[in-house]
């Protein structure tokens, strides 16, 4: 039995008939699906947060107290 590629809005209308609960587990499981680390990038953060680390501790590169950042204007 040959089975046939459903388009994204043939997915969406079968989604939208089921019930609450079962448009729910797919909601969530699509968001999961899009959270999920990506190793890569997570390198590159924390190659940049050391380099800014080092930067700081040598005195290249100056802070901003929490209060300023936080405050209210």
């Amino acid at each position: 039995m040959k089975r046939t590629k459903m388009s994204s809005k043939e997915i969406l209308e079968q989604a939208m008939a089921l019930k609450p609960d079962e448009r729910f587990m797919i909601v969530e499981s699509l968001l999961k699906s899009l959270d999920e680390p990506d190793r890569k990038i997570d390198e590159i953060w924390a190659e940049e947060a050391e380099k800014r680390l080092k930067a700081y501790r040598d005195g290249n590169l100056e802070g901003i107290p929490m209060e300023e950042i936080f405050k209210d204007e």
